[in-house]
């Protein structure tokens, strides 16, 4: 068929042509954005799911609706080596000024820029990097102790103080925070605590791995009063038929049912595999319905495509070590896994695990679901490890 009209987009962040299964989110999301504007409490929102579920694409679909109901927003994605301050200061400037530049504006917005002036100096940021403006004094003795756990409620709130004296409202959009140290995540916490207890109108609409519950209520006990966790995980099969089958249709195509069962069967019906699938299956297909056949045919093109690009850009940054951890992991079926059952397998005590298995946690490729218990945060990442590295050595 033609690929030219090809409806199914793999690829990070990419919105499918039909999201499909996750209206319980967007229902939480729509509830929260509009009790916040309405001036009443509401629990922010950090999804937690595996990578290739969908949290960017939901991430950026709540986006879309804050903005059509009148937020100001800011998107940030999260980096290994860039701290929680340097990535919030661009984006906390570009709000400040939007809520400045209102007709009528009073002055909660300009105090607003010169918190975020001492923001940016008691943490030693960069003020070229960060842009903030030569010409705006600093606000002496807020947020700028050089503490982020005491600056960023300070700035935050700030920030909040602005929007509400506008009658206007505030999203932020955090992706990957499980990559922010405990102290910063500590701090967010910390600051959308404060700006609930003043009922300022900000949001966070956050997302990272399943380990993100665990590691806030580690941070701060009261993480789970402030925030819901909702789990963005794999589709059901029905679902995963519709995201399939609803884009071919307005092409005028159509997948067997044969197909969708076959399709679903290998994928586990994680988003991120049913967009490859569909993809591949497309392009194979000489005519509509796409058959059992083409479902196979399409298989033995994904795998050997997500081997060399989904799952090999996380086995290449892991060292030997980390590898042959993975690998008996792997050697135990899909899991969970037991910790007790690794260490056999490694010939090692399970304390002897301790500093590899916290090396991988940190790395994004392992998580705890349970105590005494791993999974990988990749979907069918054991099936990768079995092809890539067939013996456990």
């Amino acid at each position: 068929m033609d690929p030219i009209k090809n409806p199914y987009a793999p690829g990070a962040g990419t919105p499918p042509p039909e999201l499909v299964g996750r209206e319980p989110i967007l229902e939480q999301a729509r509830i929260l954005l509009g009790r916040i504007l309405a001036g009443r409490s509401e629990k922010s929102l950090i999804l937690t799911g595996l990578r290739g579920v969908g949290k960017t694409v939901l991430l950026n679909e709540i986006e879309r609706m804050a903005r059509d109901c009148g937020y100001r927003t800011a998107n940030i994605e999260a980096h290994e080596n860039k701290p929680l301050g340097a990535l919030l200061a661009p984006q906390f400037r570009t709000l400040l000024f939007e809520l400045d530049r209102l007709a009528g504006a009073g002055a909660s917005a300009r105090r607003g820029l010169r918190v975020l002036r001492s923001f940016v100096g008691g943490l030693k940021l960069s003020v070229g990097e960060v842009e903030i403006g030569l010409d705006i004094d600093p606000e002496p003795g807020t947020a700028d102790s050089g503490d982020l756990e005491v600056d960023l409620p300070n700035l935050t709130v700030a920030l909040g103080e602005a929007a509400q004296e506008r009658q206007a409202a505030v999203a932020l959009f955090l992706d990957e925070i499980q990559y922010f140290r405990a102290k910063e995540l500590g701090a967010l916490i910390m600051a959308m605590h404060r700006v609930q207890q003043r009922q300022l109108p900000v949001v966070l609409v956050a997302a990272g791995l399943p380990i993100l519950p665990a590691l806030a209520g580690e941070s701060k006990s009261y993480a789970e009063r402030l925030f819901g966790f909702p789990e963005v995980g794999a589709l059901s099969e029905a679902d995963a038929a519709l995201a399939l089958q609803e884009p071919a249709r307005e092409e005028g195509a159509a997948f067997d049912q044969d197909a969708l069962a076959d399709i679903y069967r290998v994928t586990a019906g994680y988003p991120y595999f049913l967009q490859e699938w569909g993809y591949q299956a497309w392009n194979l297909a000489q005519d509509s319905p796409i058959d059992l056949a083409v479902a196979k045919r399409a298989t033995e093109t994904a795998v050997p495509r997500l081997d060399s690009n989904f799952f090999r850009v996380r086995f290449d940054r892991l060292t030997p070590g980390e590898r042959r951890f993975l690998r008996a992991m792997a050697e135990l079926g899909p899991g969970p896994y037991r910790t007790g059952a690794v260490a056999d397998l490694l010939g090692v005590k399970v304390t002897g695990m301790g500093p590899t298995r916290a090396q991988l946690i940190r790395k994004g490729m392992i998580y705890s679901p349970a105590h005494g218990e791993m999974s990988f945060t990749v979907p069918l990442f054991d099936e990768f490890m079995r092809r890539t590295v067939p013996d456990l050595s």
